[in-house]
């Protein structure tokens, strides 16, 4: 079983506009709305793919019921924690002349509630996959996915972890099957200016000398380097199409690069659909289909 952990789940609100004008009274000309969070957008995709996933986390007052309802919907399984007071976060997606963005804090987590989320995690077991992504609520610390790992660590468990700073650095004695850092992530880690391929790869081979068993360094328009545990590099692409969003698309690469190596155990072919999912993702109005995935995919291995 594969289970996402998303402790920070979200609605996000987008809203479009001509233009945005601060101080003002500004008129949306559309709006829509998704079911948010990283873990949340992995499970979707892996969904989208045809393949089952638990998703895991906090959830807490009516956002909380939309966002467990939706993905009920979606045919997804759901298994979180309902946290007694507070609600859900609602993420504003402001699409005017310039893309931006308000995330917002979320509920606080009670010493006792994420007892009973760890408790919750004693159902993992051997062979079992478990997705970390995404930011993690205010109350709880920065080593809350190191302890997580702790608990797992006696287990034969595929870890991925998609997280920033020290939620990411802290996970690497866990050995973790995948991480995959950006062009910034990978400056903000080691304190330094990325400006190239070249500096992409030593430090994605760095993270793999801490710990991880597999780093993919997303490069965004330049495609992604993935450097996997037999100590090759792999390089892709990506297709040129309009970008209409950006929002979920590297939780998508990591969605389609599991997919991708459960079904072949080939990294390169991981690597291949992971940019697929993540392009098609950017190439659509919230998360990708199926469809699109696999209209991409084929461009992609044309190349």
């Amino acid at each position: 079983m594969i289970y996402t952990v998303t402790l920070n789940p979200s609605i996000d609100y987008f809203v479009h506009m001509d233009s945005f004008t601060i101080g003002s009274t500004n008129r949306s000309t559309g709006e829509e709305y998704y079911i948010g969070g990283k873990g949340i957008n992995v499970s979707c995709i892996l969904s989208e793919l045809g393949i089952k996933s638990t998703a895991l986390g906090f959830v807490a007052g009516f956002t909380g019921e939309a966002i467990e309802k939706g993905l009920k919907d979606k045919g997804i399984t759901t298994d979180f924690i309902k946290l007694k007071s507070g609600i859900s976060r609602i993420n504003i997606k402001l699409e005017a002349d310039d893309e931006s963005e308000i995330n917002c804090q979320g509920p606080s987590v009670s010493g006792i509630e994420f007892d009973s989320f760890m408790q919750k995690t004693d159902m993992i077991s051997h062979g079992d996959t478990v997705i970390l992504a995404g930011n993690i609520p205010n109350a709880l610390s920065d080593d809350t996915y190191d302890k997580i790992l702790e608990r797992l660590k006696t287990r034969d468990i595929r870890i991925i972890v998609d997280a920033t700073k020290n939620l990411l650095v802290n996970s690497l004695k866990y050995k973790p099957f995948l991480i995959k850092p950006n062009r910034q992530e990978l400056s903000e880690i080691f304190d330094t200016q990325i400006t190239d391929r070249a500096d992409i790869e030593t430090y994605a081979k760095k993270l793999q000398s801490m710990g991880a068993r597999n780093v993919i360094a997303s490069l965004g328009a330049d495609g992604a380097i993935l450097i996997d545990e037999l100590g090759m590099k792999h390089t892709t692409g990506v297709v040129k199409e309009k970008v209409l969003n950006t929002i979920g698309a590297g939780d998508s690469m990591v969605a389609g690069f599991i997919a991708g190596y459960e079904h072949t155990k080939d990294y390169r072919y991981a690597l291949t659909l992971g940019t697929a999912c993540g392009n098609a993702t950017a190439f659509s109005n919230g998360l990708a289909t199926k469809e699109k995935i696999y209209e991409i995919l084929g461009k992609l291995q044309a190349k």
